[in-house]
């Protein structure tokens, strides 16, 4: 029995959804309430989401799958408060929130980041936030408003009964081969943002070799869906679609990236990094701030990195949860691999390509990623890329740093994956473009 009083029949839902007909609200929303109340078994609930992954829905079929998701608690954030949310589908190296969310915080714009483990190649957020000896994310709603109070930021996992349709289809899509089907990812992605009930949400698709999404027009089109589930939602949502085919920056691995995202947000120009920040920044203080020009936006947002005020306010949010702030000022300090090893360029030329989904999975392997969701990662392993696409490099020259495991004893394999992740040519290629749609 749904929660709603209906009685589905199951196998009718599957079958209506496997010969492709449109299924009703009632439908949608009766066999994810039924499959929470225990009525429905795993393997059809397997069933129903490959047929949905192999036949696709439409745009109300998928808004109203989002809905079912949601349930009944709400966090309603920016009821009374402008409040500013993110969230990106996962890349290589992407340590963005860990600048954006404390940068818009300085300037006086709340932020509320609900994010999520790393699990396959693409890093989590809580991972790296975990990588500060002694920080303690929040556990409760209470801890989680009462830091967003406090400190204008609030960072956390997701909370167990905040959209539970959601979590509880996220578990069998994982095992079942239906990660990647468009209209679940949207659905998955925005029951979680409405549900938060922030004031404005900016949503970060990558598209490339690193990203769930390889090809440029299935992000876009899950970019255009999330809008439009968004703007049905009175929630305002933009989207940009940006490239995934190198890491972003030069760190992949936990403590690696906690001090790149420390570099960034003492002003120091990291590599496509900082541009995806300010891209990203830009459009969700336009929300904050309608009046203002974006030229000024982004102006107020480069003074917050250059003058302390981005730094300090994420050092405010660390000690807050109790981790050391004495890293934030001294990220050398952070805890290090036991191992460094430098590889270099055996030819000179211009860096044509450089694979993110390779050094990801490098990553991955060395101990910085997860190939099981409880997993116990290593925060000190990872690498550092000294080339990026459009480089110009000589033969000896460094390409990238390994910082391993005391363990380590497949090395040569290691060595020669990481190498064959870079591609030189003799002839100069141009610097790749950051951001392909903005919607």
């Amino acid at each position: 029995m749904t929660a709603t009083g209906s009685r589905i029949d199951p196998l009718t839902v599957i079958n209506r959804k496997r010969r492709g007909d449109r299924l009703t609200d009632t439908d949608i929303t009766g066999i994810v309430e039924s499959y929470l109340a225990g009525d429905i078994a795993d393997y059809q609930m397997a069933a129903w989401l490959m047929a949905v992954a192999c036949r696709g829905m439409d745009p109300a079929e998928t808004s109203a799958l989002t809905q079912a998701l949601i349930g009944p608690a709400r966090l309603h954030l920016g009821a009374t408060t402008f409040v500013a949310d993110k969230h990106s589908t996962g890349g290589v190296g992407d340590k963005t929130t860990l600048v954006l969310a404390p940068l818009l915080a300085s300037l006086g714009i709340p932020v509320a980041k609900m994010s999520g483990r790393g699990l396959g190649h693409a890093g989590g957020t809580i991972d790296k936030l975990e990588a500060i000896p002694g920080l303690r994310l929040p556990q409760s709603p209470t801890q989680f408003r009462h830091a967003l109070h406090t400190v204008g930021l609030a960072m956390t996992g997701h909370a167990a009964d905040l959209a539970p349709g959601d979590q509880a289809l996220y578990r069998l899509r994982d095992v079942t081969g239906t990660v990647e089907s468009l209209p679940l990812i949207a659905a998955s992605i925005m029951s979680k943002k409405i549900a938060a009930g922030a004031s404005a949400v900016v949503l970060d698709v990558k598209t490339g070799s690193g990203a769930l999404l390889h090809r440029l027009e299935d992000a876009l089109g899950l970019a255009r869906m999330m809008v439009a589930i968004g703007q049905q939602a009175d929630l305002p949502t933009r989207a940009v679609v940006s490239n995934m085919d190198q890491p972003l920056g030069r760190a992949v691995g936990n403590t690696l990236e906690v001090a790149e995202a420390i570099a960034a947000l003492k002003g120091e120009p990291v590599p496509d990094l900082v541009p995806l920040v300010l891209h990203l920044g830009g459009l969700l203080a336009a929300h904050a701030w309608p009046d203002r020009h974006l030229t000024d936006i982004r102006a107020n947002m480069v003074a917050a990195l250059g003058d302390g005020r981005a730094l300090a306010s994420f050092r405010r949010w660390v000690g807050h949860h109790g981790g050391d702030v004495d890293l934030i000022d001294h990220p050398e300090r952070l805890p290090h691999a036991a191992r460094i090893e430098t590889l270099t360029a055996s030819t000179s030329g211009w860096v044509s390509h450089v694979d993110a989904a390779v050094l990801g999975s490098l990553a991955q392997h060395l101990g910085a990623g997860r190939t099981r969701l409880n997993q116990t990662i290593d925060h000190t392993v990872g690498l550092r890329l000294h080339a990026r696409v459009g480089d110009r490099i000589t033969a000896g020259a460094r390409l990238v740093e390994l910082h391993l495991p005391v363990a380590c004893p497949n090395l040569d394999h290691i060595t020669q994956l990481a190498l064959s992740a870079f591609t030189i040519t003799e002839v100069a290629v141009p610097m790749p473009s950051l951001i392909h749609h903005t919607l």
